[in-house]
């Protein structure tokens, strides 16, 4: 499978704060971006740059295009979730995070909702989890299995709108799922 599609015309939202795992935002933006979509990152915190995590430091600043709480769920084709375990537990605690999850989950216009690594533990809070297929890293299978989901341990799980994936050795698999179903 050709992870190359043409994306032009499509938008696609990267939902992070600091503390994401800095390859999981980094390369699905540039894959993305590469096939022609418009990628945009969207935070909870009202500053002009997010943090990474690599791997055991800190990592580059990455530029917030806008904020969640500002942002139309249905301006976009695709919403990516990166994981780390800082990123995604500030904001499954997130009210407008959260939210912003769910109501894309209802747009027409969104085709994807790809969570990676940690990832999968917003879409435990946003209930989305619940009777779908899906991967994650391995330290959270239990927590999605509680939240009724039926975990798989494969480099892409896709279920409906979900792409899920278990760490960054993935990313191709990912974006490519990904590119699949927005294109």
């Amino acid at each position: 499978m050709s992870n190359q599609f043409n994306l032009k015309g499509k938008k696609i939202a990267i939902l992070a704060t600091s503390g994401f795992e800095q390859s999981e935002l980094i390369k699905p933006k540039e894959m993305l971006a590469e096939q022609g979509a418009e990628v945009e990152v969207l935070s909870i915190d009202d500053q002009a740059t997010i943090t990474g995590w690599d791997q055991d430091k800190w990592g580059d600043e990455v530029a917030v295009d806008g904020q969640v709480a500002a942002a139309a769920p249905g301006d976009y084709d695709a919403i990516v979730l990166p994981g780390g375990q800082i990123n995604p537990d500030i904001l499954r605690n997130n009210k407008q995070a959260v939210s912003f999850i769910k109501r894309a989950h209802a747009e027409t216009r969104v085709r994807a909702i790809g969570a990676i690594c940690h990832g999968p533990w917003l879409l435990i809070e946003s209930e989305l989890a619940r009777d779908s297929k899906v991967t994650s890293f391995p330290s959270i299978k239990t927590d999605l299995l509680n939240a009724g989901a039926a975990w798989e341990d494969n480099e892409v799980v896709h279920d409906g709108k979900l792409v899920t994936s278990r760490n960054p050795d993935d990313i191709p698999a990912f974006v490519g799922k990904i590119s699949e179903l927005v294109a």
